[in-house]
């Protein structure tokens, strides 16, 4: 779609940090933009200088699109400067890391530390394993002791953001974790997901590294419950082109049915191949032996 043509802003997503979502902007106003480059626009936390992620190409974002605009792509002195910005985040960090020992504050993990581009905001980001977010004053007031002249700001992330910020290998023994490879945006994810794809229950099976349930339970999770309304229950009774049988195992992306039928064993059919049995009020008619067509035998 040609956005100027349909008169349509530009908009763009712009990613700030490696664990960081994509923010949107308006780049009508800049030509010759493309994925990868740097730009300089103004947060709420300040001047910052992010990396171009996308081309937004949804209409209806588009139409409804009210974001700040891009001020301008970032230049040789203002690469310059993000790396010296970057080395000063690192000493920043070691500093505050010094004061958090120096306080013994139990629990609390300091993932980063980033400056605003115009180097008025110094933003530290935390993980800790309590529910209640911890009391950061103390450390706050170190900090800005040893670090002068800037705002001293902590953000608390959750720990599938942290285990995105550190990478390394996945718990499924995927070189790069899918978090820190494409993932943008974590999805809830249920202990009911694993069940519905009849994943093993056991923690290590379905926990990753972040301590949290898997994101990849996700990624299949719709093709499952999609394929699940054509399949049969366990235990159910069903009619099979070699007689009835008892359903032992379901394979529901491949739609195959697993039947346990007397004298011959456990057989597959395609869901297409078998009728389930069912009386006349619709439920499962379980007891007392039966025809191949699914009728009671009369003795």
């Amino acid at each position: 779609m040609n956005q100027k043509e349909h008169n349509l802003p530009t908009i763009v997503g712009i990613r700030f940090s490696e664990i960081g979502k994509n923010y949107y902007f308006d780049a009508t106003s800049l030509e010759n933009l493309k994925v990868g480059d740097h730009i300089i626009v103004e947060t709420s936390r300040g001047w910052q200088i992010g990396e171009l992620a996308e081309f937004v190409t949804d209409p209806k974002i588009l139409k409804n699109a009210n974001y700040k605009p891009v001020e301008r792509i970032a230049n040789e002195g203002d690469l310059r400067k993000k790396e010296d910005l970057e080395k000063r985040g690192q000493e920043a960090l070691k500093i505050c890391l010094e004061e958090l020992r120096s306080i013994k504050l139990k629990g609390v993990k300091i993932i980063s530390a980033e400056y605003s581009f115009d180097s008025k905001i110094l933003s530290f980001l935390y993980s800790t394993s309590a529910e209640k977010s911890p009391d950061l004053g103390d450390l706050k007031n170190a900090v800005s002791v040893r670090i002068q002249d800037v705002r001293i700001d902590f953000h608390k992330i959750g720990p599938r953001d942290a285990a995105k910020f550190f990478g390394g290998m996945g718990a499924c023994g995927l070189e790069t974790r899918c978090c820190a490879q494409f993932l943008c945006e974590f999805e809830s994810i249920s202990i009911r997901m694993a069940k519905k794809q009849n994943v093993s229950l056991t923690p290590s099976d379905i926990t990753g590294i972040c301590d949290r349930l898997r994101c990849c339970l996700n990624y299949e999770y719709c093709q499952y419950v999609d394929a699940l309304k054509e399949m049969p229950r366990k235990n159910r009774l069903v009619n099979t082109p070699k007689g009835v049988g008892k359903v032992t195992d379901i394979a529901p992306l491949r739609k195959a049915v697993y039947v346990q039928i007397d004298d011959i064993g456990i057989k597959e059919f395609d869901v297409s191949e078998i009728d389930e049995i069912k009386n006349e009020r619709g439920r499962d008619n379980r007891k007392g032996s039966r025809t191949a067509d699914g009728r009671k035998k009369r003795n």
